[in-house]
């Protein structure tokens, strides 16, 4: 395991493309997925910002996935140093919009390795930007942090960590339960293999969660839309968001948020049943 370890560290610099096209149609499977009315996009019509993740998908073959159903992020990079992961967070800063009918090209690059000790065991910290760019140039900016655990041991649940309570001066709120058939429809629109957020006797079983997992990007993706909804007249110029506490499907999640006092930026939080703070975000608009 040590050697998986140093040769992820290694592999600092490495960095791999993919192409795709933008289309309205995998834009409006994403809205639908999240039971929104929005109408369809034309070509040329810009993309909400920050729904980059329904393009650029990995296309792996099965011999080249792990048990978890999962490929390393960075094609032709190092092995994943543990086998358990978790979305951790991310800062994104938008330069100008996807529009449908562009040729993008994203490229992905391991910015940086931190290994800690944490309650769990040994935590391998990972950084990962992207670069994102569309007909006119760069459109997008998204730095990536992601948590590499160890297996968890036979029998062993994963415990939550302790979370803080949510704010009481929002402004906007909003109640969303993410079943298992959102789930799999947003694991399906990202073609996101993870087996977590899907496979409930591998996540229970293997994985000692106590249910389905809902995808960070998910999560931060519903925070993302109540900015925009409630902002209509901005335009978005960064978006950032930390993971506090995991959260599962079937329970329902509050979705808060208030403007800031200068007009141009909002907080907002992801709220899990027991009143923590699951997902703490903020946007600034220009």
């Amino acid at each position: 395991m040590a050697d998986l370890v140093e040769a992820f560290k290694k592999a600092i610099g490495h960095s791999a493309a993919i192409e795709d096209v933008i289309t309205a149609n995998q834009a409006h499977r994403l809205s639908v997925t999240l039971g929104r009315s929005d109408p369809p996009l034309s070509e040329g019509d810009p993309v909400p910002p920050a729904w980059h993740q329904i393009f650029f998908p990995g296309l792996r073959p099965p011999d080249d996935l792990g048990p978890d159903g999962m490929a390393v992020e960075v094609e032709g990079g190092p092995d994943d140093p543990l086998p358990r992961r978790m979305f951790a967070g991310n800062r994104m800063i938008f330069h100008g919009p996807l529009r449908v009918g562009d040729h993008a090209r994203r490229v992905m690059t391991l910015r940086d390795v931190n290994v800690k000790q944490g309650r769990s065991g040994r935590l391998v910290f990972a950084t990962y930007g992207l670069e994102i760019s569309g007909a006119d140039g760069l459109a997008i900016e998204d730095e990536w942090d992601l948590v590499f655990r160890e297996a968890a041991k036979p029998g062993e649940n994963n415990k939550m960590p302790p979370t803080e309570p949510a704010p009481d001066d929002y402004e906007w709120e909003q109640v969303i339960t993410p079943d298992a058939v959102m789930l799999f429809r947003y694991s399906a629109c990202t073609f996101n293999p993870h087996r977590i957020h899907y496979d409930f006797p591998y996540t229970t079983g293997v994985e000692g969660y106590p249910g389905l997992v809902v995808h960070g990007p998910l999560t931060f993706t519903l925070l993302f839309n109540l900015a925009m909804d409630n902002m209509p007249d901005g335009t978005m110029k960064t978006f950032r968001q930390r993971a506090r506490a995991p959260l599962f499907g079937g329970n329902p999640i509050r979705l808060l948020g208030r403007p800031g006092e200068d007009g141009n930026s909002c907080e907002l939080w992801a709220v899990a049943p027991d009143g923590g703070i699951a997902m703490e975000a903020s946007a600034t608009f220009g």
